[in-house]
């Protein structure tokens, strides 16, 4: 987007009127948002997905979003409405983004997963020039939709040729909340992927969240888009984007590369002796126990969309290390997540560009009947043995 929109955004997005009594937290966080916009650093999240939803507002498009807790995010971090104190009165901020903009509406509601994805689904093929939303409080909770998914999201357009660009928000990530509070089963998407059905995607930076949900609109077709949207990294430290990301030529990353390269806390691509690919928020735990133990022969390379499999970027970046071996590396169950789809796709890409890996190797959790363990000590336990195995290059 342009610089005009940016400030169009950073006015609209973090000012109320005058007469409105805004919770004291409201109002730190707004502080703290027009901070992002003014210094250019530090967007998280919530504020790069009010700039995707409010830059396509200003260009004319519908923007909804329904779910369990949307208004205010289950998380706390969108808040896209704004209670008055004193009168209750609600504001929309990215309704009031300027005089022409495109309708903006945001619906909780109730716990019926399958009647309002099914609506949300319907409303998608009745208005595609609008960025439709479902959100699952947890990713957990999609499997309440089951039918929709399979029998209408997945296959319609094969079936009856009819495109949708719904977007399905469903928070994933294993931090110890036990097994109905950790997994959207990106396994199951994953297994339905075909014929460019959809997009799937498990994405590590705000911008390139923000790149995403603009490319739904923003391309002459429509495809559904499955976000592994996160939890512990709407407040991460790591986990920003700076306002030239959001700018110009930027645009959606399939493969994201490992920035300590950057910054040269690691050895050049000749002497990496271990790629570990990974997908989500497991690249930051695996960033900072390398930082702490000093390691500099192990590359980190992100998979942000799992399908459709982007073989050709990953081929670019696996060709840079020529001496290094290949692990696959997820915080799932060995018979979820995503392994079972990449194994064979890694393998490939290897065998095109001849490397001397051949093949990945597999680090991750053992297989499960349950998403994840029901004690918190014992998931840390699981997280940090994964991680050890992946970064140990003797292994």
């Amino acid at each position: 987007i342009s610089a005009d929109v940016m400030e169009i955004l950073k006015n609209g997005l973090t000012t109320v009127p005058s007469d409105f009594d805004i919770h004291p937290k409201i109002a730190r966080q707004l502080e703290a948002k027009r901070k992002m916009f003014e210094t250019g650093e530090g967007f998280d999240w919530g504020t790069a997905e009010a700039c995707a939803f409010g830059s396509l507002l200003i260009e004319g498009h519908r923007v909804r979003i329904s779910g369990q807790d949307v208004g205010r995010g289950t998380f706390s971090h969108r808040h896209c409405i704004l209670y008055d104190q004193t009168s209750e009165k609600k504001y929309h901020p990215l309704r009031n983004l300027s005089a022409d903009q495109g309708n903006f509406e945001a619906f909780d509601s109730p716990l019926s997963e399958n009647a309002v994805l099914g609506f949300d689904y319907g409303y998608s093929l009745a208005a595609p020039g609008a960025l439709v939303c479902w959100e699952g409080q947890f990713g957990d909770f999609v499997n309440g939709a089951q039918v929709m998914i399979d029998q209408f999201i997945s296959s319609a357009e094969t079936k009856w040729l009819r495109m949708s660009g719904l977007v399905m928000l469903l928070p994933h990530g294993m931090e110890g909340q036990g097994p109905e509070h950790s997994s959207a089963r990106p396994e199951r998407f994953l297994q339905q992927s075909a014929e460019d059905n959809w997009s799937v995607v498990n994405i590590t930076t705000p911008a390139n969240y923000f790149h995403a949900l603009r490319r739904q609109l923003n391309r002459n077709f429509r495809k559904p888009l499955i976000v592994m949207s996160p939890k512990s990294l709407l407040r991460h430290k790591r986990a920003v984007s700076r306002i030239g990301d959001f700018l110009g030529e930027s645009m959606f990353h399939r493969v994201l590369w490992d920035e300590a390269e950057a910054q040269d806390q690691i050895n050049k691509p000749r002497d990496i002796r271990r790629i570990v690919l990974c997908s989500g928020k497991l690249y930051y735990d695996l960033y900072e126990a390398r930082e702490a133990k000093g390691i500099k022969d192990v590359v980190i390379l992100r998979v942000e969309q799992l399908y459709p499999w982007p073989a050709d970027a990953l081929a670019e970046e696996l060709k840079r290390y020529p001496n290094a071996d290949v692990v696959w590396c997820q915080e799932e169950p060995g018979n979820q997540g995503y392994w079972s789809f990449v194994d064979r796709r890694i393998e490939n890409v290897l065998t095109t560009i001849k490397h001397k890996a051949g093949r990945p190797k597999y680090v991750g959790r053992p297989d499960a009947a349950a998403p994840a363990t029901g004690s918190a000590k014992r998931h840390a336990s699981e997280q940090a043995a994964l991680i050890d195995a992946a970064l140990s290059t003797g292994a």
